[in-house]
């Protein structure tokens, strides 16, 4: 009797080992674009002390791993300068090969709606790509949107060329913004969407964050829930981030923040939180270029022009850029402008600028920096404006406080090469200047290199956030 149990142990164990075979999450698989010029990690699961022989043919080199007790094991190997496409072999009871991997830089395109907008909602530039599309040197992996209570070790996804068909459901603005970097720096491109419409950016973020932070913690509290997407902490972070961090990437694009006009206040914090939190989990301080939300008519006053400076501010946080798109809408009543085109474009600039040192592009929005006043005029100097601002004869957008009444009055406003002056007629003691701020207040003020005046205000004061009439 004791030795058919022991029979039966042994069986078992064979049995286990027999099915615990090699495997890979989705993210490693053929058809992948690896960081290139990187130690890149490569991971999976086997059996515990089983070694894995990997082999990748861009060096012909044999690297070795050993699965640990918990069944996982991972490995570094070396990249070479973009290229492809290579194999890589693994080899342990049983064989994996991995074909059509390409080498180039592989970005993270996250955010809510206007990040996932694709062909599927009706978008025309895409529409017009279809067409000629097709380009080998350009990968999909569009996580499927989903939420996990603790964080997950993988997605169901799988890397796809861009083509007329899976160009359709992928982001629209990391399409353009990939297509860009493919084109100027001619390296294969790796995209990664995880993405989800109407999340605020609490559920991208990890949710311990939220246990020892006790104001995130009550802004969080406030978020409105809502039937079509989740507002808990860590919810997307833990299956749609977290199972990602252990591969190598270039940097992120973000479009975000309609989903937290209502926890404004906090944005900035969180915001930058989040950032780092990220970096954290990558082991990088890879760049982190974003999307100023666009002007809307918001249920409640100022709220969109509140998170819109939050995120102007984000931008003294290290490795960080944002494009401004006020010149990008079709109407304030519209929640997504329909131009991602010139949006991934704009963000690609930023990348093609400070993450790959080339010369000559224009990319920063101006910037307010100071003020002062002479008489009735106030004089504006911003950052960003190298050879000055377009003329102008109209200009639009521009508001001074009167200390005398206390409120505030439509200026004018001219252009001095890089400086604007401000004033109104009425107004003896302009005290402060507004650009553009509120809700879906336009301005029209440009560069010459054409990148629209970020919206700003001189003051800190606290802002009307009631319900909008």
């Amino acid at each position: 009797m004791r030795s058919l149990s022991l029979s039966v142990i042994i069986l078992l164990s064979l049995s286990s080992q027999s099915e615990a075979q090699l495997r890979l999450p989705s993210i490693i698989s053929s058809g992948m674009v690896l960081q290139q010029n990187d130690s890149v990690n490569l991971w999976g699961w086997g059996n515990p002390s089983e070694k894995i022989l990997v082999t990748t043919s861009w060096n012909g080199k044999t690297d070795t791993a050993t699965v640990n007790n918990r069944a996982n094991w991972k490995i570094k190997v070396k990249t070479p300068s973009a290229g492809g496409p290579y194999t890589i072999t693994l080899k342990a009871n049983n064989t994996i090969v991995l074909n059509d991997v390409m080498i180039g830089e592989v970005w993270v395109c996250s955010g809510q709606s206007n990040m996932e907008w694709s062909y599927l909602n009706g978008l025309k530039d895409v529409k017009d790509e279809l067409p000629n599309c097709y380009n080998t040197n350009i990968r999909f992996f569009n996580i499927p949107k989903t939420t996990a209570n603790h964080p997950q070790d993988d997605v169901k996804a799988d890397w796809k060329v861009c083509d007329s068909n899976s160009l359709k459901s992928f982001s629209a603005v990391g399409y353009f913004f990939g297509k860009k970097i493919n084109k100027d720096l001619n390296v294969p491109v790796g995209l990664i969407n995880s993405s989800w419409g109407g999340t605020p950016a609490e559920v991208w973020t990890p949710e311990p964050i939220f246990d020892n932070d006790d104001e995130l913690r009550l802004a969080a509290a406030r978020l409105q829930s809502f039937r079509w997407w989740p507002n808990h902490d860590g919810l997307c972070y833990n299956a749609m981030i977290d199972p990602i961090t252990k591969f190598n990437i270039a940097g992120t694009i973000w479009y975000q923040g309609e989903s937290n006009v209502g926890n404004n206040d906090t944005y900035y914090k969180l915001f930058t939180t989040m950032i780092k939190s990220w970096r954290e989990a990558w082991k990088k301080d890879f760049p982190f270029y974003y999307v100023q939300i666009a002007p809307y008519k918001y249920g409640n006053n100022n709220v969109g022009a509140l998170i819109q400076e939050a995120q102007t501010k984000a931008m003294n946080f290290p490795n960080t850029g944002m494009v401004v798109i006020t010149d990008l809408i079709d109407d304030v009543s519209i929640l997504h402008p329909s131009n991602k085109h010139d949006v991934g474009y704009r963000l690609a600039n930023w990348a093609l600028a400070e993450t790959y040192k080339q010369k000559g592009i224009a990319y920063k929005n101006p910037l307010y920096k100071s003020k002062t006043r002479n008489k009735n005029k106030v004089t504006l100097s911003f950052d960003n404006v190298p050879k000055g601002f377009r003329d102008n004869n109209a200009i639009e957008g521009f508001t001074v406080f009167d200390l005398k009444t206390e409120q505030w009055f439509p200026a004018q406003a001219k252009i001095e090469k890089d400086k604007i002056i401000v004033w109104n007629d009425n107004v003896p003691e302009p005290a402060q200047v507004r650009y553009a701020f509120g809700n879906t207040i336009l301005g029209n003020v440009f560069s010459k290199e054409g990148l629209p005046l970020c919206p700003f205000r001189t003051d800190n004061w606290d802002l009307d956030q009631s319900p909008a009439k």
